[in-house]
């Protein structure tokens, strides 16, 4: 770690939250709370009102809780049963291209750069636990709690072992994963750049890239059968 020593000693929240700005530049992360405390010369009751000022901001990682609850809850066997992939491509191609526009007006610079990282899937990870990630960065930075939690709900009953259609498994194929990647990028570029028309189309013809697949695997799937 730097060893940063701020030129005024801040006894106010902004001068708090500019002190660790700058630490978070020079360094690319925060020590402790305590050593930052220490760092800063203020009390802990002061820091933790800038840091939860920057979570808020959506400048930090909120705080994970000791017993987190599950990130993708399950959900009821009717609600799985009664759908399919496409049905959930449909809410998906009306909630999401929203969700994108709100990213591009809301999103801190940290998820941003969150979004934009997960715009390309790394060597030998997940490519379907990536393309969640990027996803639920999106909706995370849209800053709308209620569209967050169906959201997922959504994501989860569409990858639900039991509605799987022929081959709808994560993608693998290194020329989809990098189509799927050039377009991911799209997105992450126009959110970052404040774009809001442009994050939408761009979330809408993903999208609608996502749907031509599963619609022709689920043909593919019929007939066969």
């Amino acid at each position: 770690m730097t060893a940063f020593k701020p030129t005024i000693v801040p006894s106010e929240v902004d001068d708090i939250i500019t002190a660790i700005r700058q630490i978070q530049e020079e360094s690319g992360k925060l020590p402790s709370e305590r050593d930052l405390a220490d760092l800063l010369n203020v009390k802990r009751h002061q820091l933790r009102k800038a840091l939860d000022a920057m979570r808020r901001a959506g400048d930090l990682q909120p705080i994970r809780a000791r017993r987190a609850p599950t990130a993708m809850p399950k959900y009821g066997e009717e609600l799985v049963r009664v759908t399919n992939p496409i049905e959930v491509m449909e809410l998906r191609l009306i909630m999401e291209p929203g969700l994108a526009r709100l990213a591009s007006l809301r999103a801190s610079a940290f998820e941003i750069a969150r979004i934009m990282e997960a715009a390309t899937t790394p060597e030998n990870a997940s490519s379907g636990q990536i393309d969640l990630t990027f996803h639920l960065a999106i909706v995370g930075a849209a800053r709308n709690h209620l569209a967050s939690e169906f959201y997922k709900m959504l994501r989860q009953v569409g990858v639900d072992a039991r509605m799987k259609i022929a081959r709808t498994a994560e993608p693998t194929c290194p020329k989809r994963i990098a189509q799927r990647d050039a377009e991911h990028r799209l997105i992450a570029e126009a959110i970052s750049q404040r774009d809001p028309e442009a994050a939408e189309t761009a979330m809408r013809a993903h999208l609608l890239s996502v749907q031509k697949q599963i619609t022709e695997r689920s043909n593919a799937g019929a007939f066969a059968a």
